[in-house]
């Protein structure tokens, strides 16, 4: 019996994760009825990813109620992995989808939700966090979730200083007395994208968030503050340090301040979902995304699926919405072999639609291919 794992991510503007999986599985049962196939649908750690992870390690969404990132009440949750293991989905407490286009003011938004998921997660016994940082409205330093645990962000009179980035430039010390005892037992981790930097977050993702040209100056000389606070503070120097600037510089606030270690978000997800203990098991292994080009060796999640699976000989193959220039770099990371959807022109908005049955039409003729040239070796 042949056993397949399934990983890809989603086809961006297209299908998510589990839809693209989903399809690949309907593929190999066309031809392989009697597959056994283990399908693990990867995310980044966006929005969508506690969703996502629990469901592919048949964990559980909790809901809670938090404060969002305009300050108004928000439905959220975090995701229980196992007994002792919490994910924080940053996205679904201080999220750019949380803040309404009018108010878009990224010296103004807070991560205090963030913070109160965490505490909701340490309430559900968990003894290890992980945060994942994308697709966030904020850019607050980590100063609201810190406040949410605890702490106090104080000006030089010794004052509490408001919500919101723009005040960080006020900082002069950040007081811990009251931090939330639980979290100095606790493992937590922030899943990053190691090329955002605190000293360049503001410039970077500012005008994404609603930031204008005034506010990125004023925002960037925040985080200088803040970098200089949390230096007094920890001693370590957060300018330039990989992971610092994630999701607004909260990566540089918790590290600073709780303790928090600052991973590549793909070391961290493809944990959390047992991935290589998974691919291990299988006789073939089929990825995908939207696009295998020139940026998929660097670090996408089919090749990071490849090199998982390589560690224990395991053949690779990608499914592609398109194959763009570059692709035979994807070769290297160990992907086998890349198989388009598309077999001729196709309108985009008809790919779109028909994505789930070009995905599993595609899968099904390179399981053909290569049966038969499993046939023709024996």
């Amino acid at each position: 019996m042949l056993r397949f794992a399934v990983a890809p991510t989603g086809f961006k503007e297209c299908l998510d994760a589990e839809a693209v999986a989903e399809a690949i599985g309907t593929g190999i049962r066309r031809v392989v009825p009697g597959a056994l196939i283990d399908t693990a649908p990867l995310i980044d750690g966006g929005e969508g990813s506690a969703r996502q992870l629990a469901r592919s390690t048949g964990g559980e969404l909790v809901p809670v109620e938090v404060t969002g990132p305009v300050g108004d009440p928000v439905r959220s949750h975090f995701a229980l992995l196992g007994p002792r293991t919490a994910f924080v989905e940053l996205a679904a407490a201080a999220g750019l989808s949380l803040v309404p286009a009018d108010r878009r003011d990224p010296g103004r938004t807070t991560s205090r939700g963030v913070g109160e998921l965490v505490a909701a997660a340490l309430d559900a016994g968990a003894e290890k966090i992980i945060i994942g940082c994308g697709d966030s409205g904020i850019c607050d330093g980590g100063a609201g979730a810190l406040r949410a645990l605890g702490a106090r962000v104080l000006d030089a009179s010794g004052d509490e200083l408001p919500e919101g980035g723009a005040a960080l430039s006020r900082t002069r010390r950040i007081d811990t007395r009251d931090l939330d005892a639980r979290i100095r037992g606790v493992d937590l981790v922030l899943a990053t994208n190691p090329r955002n930097l605190l000293d360049s977050v503001a410039r970077v993702f500012g005008p994404q968030k609603g930031a204008t040209a005034e506010q990125v100056e004023e925002l960037s000389a925040a985080m200088r503050v803040w970098g200089d606070v949390l230096r007094r503070h920890s001693g370590t120097r957060f300018g330039r340090l990989p992971g610092s600037g994630a999701s607004g510089g909260l990566g540089a606030g918790l590290a600073g301040v709780l303790g928090a270690s600052l991973r590549s978000r793909f070391d961290v997800l493809l944990d959390a979902a047992d991935v290589e203990r998974r691919l291990a098991a299988a006789d073939l292994v089929i990825t995908g995304e939207g696009a295998i080009d020139a940026s998929t060796a660097l670090g996408k999640i089919p090749a990071e699926v490849a090199r998982l699976a390589k560690r224990h000989g395991k053949p690779v193959v990608a499914i592609a919405g398109t194959i763009g220039a570059g692709a035979d770099t994807s070769y290297d990371t160990g992907i086998d072999a890349i198989a388009g959807i598309l077999t001729g022109p196709v309108d985009l908005a008809d790919a779109i639609s028909r994505a789930p049955e070009l995905i599993a039409a595609a899968t099904a003729r390179t399981l053909r291919m290569l049966l038969l040239g499993r046939a023709l070796a024996a």
